[in-house]
């Protein structure tokens, strides 16, 4: 299942990438339990390239449990940003490493100011969802769209940090 999505985020961009890189944990979004830094360097051209490790606490009912053969609800998410600061664009890509037998998830985010407005963030999301050997496979990879599609605007109805 392919997902795609567009919309604004009614703070600059400045403020919107400073919480996006805070984002994790709180309360808006309890799923993500734990954040580890695993590299963060500059490169030449001055872009802030960080690489995380998101450890997620999925409270997945019983009866997508059942469908899906496990018990696990602790996952792993690898996550890889850039911050480009003089193209004012932050690309942020995610991929599950755990129950990848059963489902993979590789999400893409990227912010940019709004062209006509700078007080305003445009944030595109795009993620491919693909549930492996279940049954109603097409019913999970929905929910799970629905469920990514609504954390990724939860940004904009957390606190901006500063």
């Amino acid at each position: 299942l392919g997902l795609w999505r567009t919309q604004k985020q009614n703070y600059p961009w400045e403020t919107v990438i400073k919480a996006a890189m805070r984002k994790y944990p709180n309360p808006m979004n309890p799923n993500v339990v734990g954040v580890d830094v695993l590299d963060r360097s500059l490169d030449t051209e001055g872009r802030l390239h960080s690489h995380r490790l998101l450890s997620t606490e999925w409270g997945l009912p019983g009866i997508v449990r059942a469908i899906l053969g496990t018990n696990q609800t602790r996952t792993y998410v690898k996550e890889h940003s850039i911050v480009d600061p003089e193209e004012k664009k932050m690309e942020l890509c995610s991929t599950n490493i755990t129950l990848t037998n059963l489902v993979s998830v590789d999400e893409r985010l990227v912010y940019r100011p709004h062209p006509e407005n700078p007080d305003v963030t445009i944030l595109t999301q795009e993620a491919i969802i693909t549930v492996k050997g279940v049954s109603l496979s097409s019913y999970l990879e929905g929910m799970m769209a629905r469920r990514m599609s609504a954390n990724a605007r939860k940004v904009t109805n957390t606190k901006m940090y500063n």
